[in-house]
């Protein structure tokens, strides 16, 4: 899907790691959400509430998930699931424009 309709966007950013990841919350009629976001190149490591999937739409990531012992390098097109309540890391090597949805 390369767009949404009929959705509200929330006007304030979420913005972390001093402003080298940022995203906006995308709501939609049936109350579940996702975000959208840009990610710039560093380090980073994010928790869970909900089970995410997160879509890559453009650059290049490695991530490590909960319980990997191997880095994994997701490319614009791919995605990947990070279960509930856990974290994961990421290695963000250039530019990634990201779409994450939230898994009840």
């Amino acid at each position: 899907m390369s767009e949404f309709s009929n959705v509200t966007v929330v006007k304030k950013a979420n913005v972390y790691f001093d402003g080298k990841v940022t995203s906006r919350k995308v709501l939609f009629a049936d109350g579940s959400f996702k975000t959208l976001g840009i990610m710039l190149p560093g380090e980073y490591e994010f928790g869970t509430n909900q089970a995410e999937l997160m879509e890559i739409m453009q650059g290049t990531m490695k991530v490590l998930l909960p319980e990997a012992q191997d880095w994994q390098t997701v490319t614009a097109g791919e995605s990947f699931n990070v279960p509930e309540n856990s974290k994961f890391k990421l290695v963000v090597e250039e530019l990634v424009d990201y779409c994450c949805s939230y898994i009840n």
